[in-house]
């Protein structure tokens, strides 16, 4: 296999069962042989991502200053503005070079004691920034509803299983701007190879060269989507809970040849993360005597902790 297969999300939304069928077996399928696979057909309009990528490009391209403003090392990364170079994958040693935003989740005033999360930042030079993240947060977060109820099916489990997990998660939205890079980056790329931490990613901005996964045979395969697709890919935490029968694949984001490298390049992951209390446990229907049960239990909210210390972002 040297192409991400695409699917229609169309077809597990319509009333024809047949349809439906076909996209949670093939889904099924792509994730467990790969864990990457580019969707169509769903919930974001043409519309609202122009509105958010001409939201994001103004917000980089504001002067460090004021994009510092928004920062805030005591959030962990986990909510504004992270600059340049502050992240690195797992096990590198370099800053990966890209500087980025994040958009947490939306609860209601009356829930909000429940949940111990950092609150979104604001930027008051764009008013229209925060509206349209938080458009772009909630159609994301429904889309990928859509795909764990068809995974929850593939696993035999109840279909709307995750629904109880995701519902106020722990979920991110991350505009991601890799800057132009004029002098020799040495060994530094724009994303090391790296798993994702969550249970499955939404990425927009995947039409451009630059994302790689690696394939079970060790060769790298460009992750290129069409202009009207998701790049969806499955996170550590659902592989461990699936005791790995679908796969989190490691993936990175390289430099381009000079000329692209002294371009902008954006992108923007959606991470969909369950709230903190889910038991990543291994599911009963994943284990068997030829796949015994291979993780410890583990909550999602101790999972991510471990990572984000991994990550340099949250002190032991």
């Amino acid at each position: 296999m040297n192409k991400i297969p695409s699917l229609d999300l169309r077809d597990f939304l319509s009333e024809d069962p047949h349809r439906k069928k076909e996209f949670v077996q093939s889904i099924g399928k792509n994730f467990q042989e790969i864990g990457f696979c580019a969707v169509k057909g769903h919930l974001l309009s043409d519309e609202l991502v122009e509105r958010l990528y001409k939201q994001i490009k103004l917000f980089f391209d504001l002067p460090y200053e004021v994009k510092t403003k928004y920062e805030f090392p005591q959030y962990s990364g986990q909510r504004g503005y992270v600059s340049f170079g502050k992240e690195s994958a797992k096990g590198s040693k370099h800053g990966d070079l890209k500087e980025y935003w994040h958009f947490g989740q939306y609860i209601e005033k009356e829930e909000k004691d429940k949940y111990n999360y950092f609150p979104n930042i604001h930027v008051d030079e764009l008013p229209e920034f925060n509206k349209v993240g938080k458009e772009v947060y909630s159609t994301l977060e429904k889309t990928a509803k859509y795909i764990l109820r068809a995974l929850a099916l593939y696993l035999n489990i109840e279909e709307n299983y995750f629904d109880q997990y995701i519902k106020n998660g722990n979920s991110i939205l991350r505009p991601i701007h890799y800057p132009p890079i004029l002098d020799n980056p040495k060994e530094a790329v724009r994303a090391s190879a790296h798993g994702d931490i969550n249970l499955i990613t939404l990425l927009m901005g995947a039409h451009g060269k630059g994302l790689q996964v690696q394939h079970s045979n060790g060769e790298w395969i460009d992750a290129m989507a069409s202009k009207d697709e998701l790049m969806i890919n499955i996170g550590d935490m659902l592989s461990r809970h699936t005791n790995n029968l679908l796969k989190s694949t490691v993936h990175r984001v390289v430099n381009p040849d000079r000329e692209l490298l002294k371009k902008s390049r954006y992108s923007i992951p959606f991470f969909m993360h369950p709230v903190s209390e889910m038991k990543l446990n291994v599911l009963e229907s994943c284990i068997c005597e030829e796949y015994p049960k291979s993780f410890d239990d583990i909550t999602a909210g101790e999972f991510l902790n471990e990572r984000l210390v991994e990550l340099g972002l949250l002190k032991k």
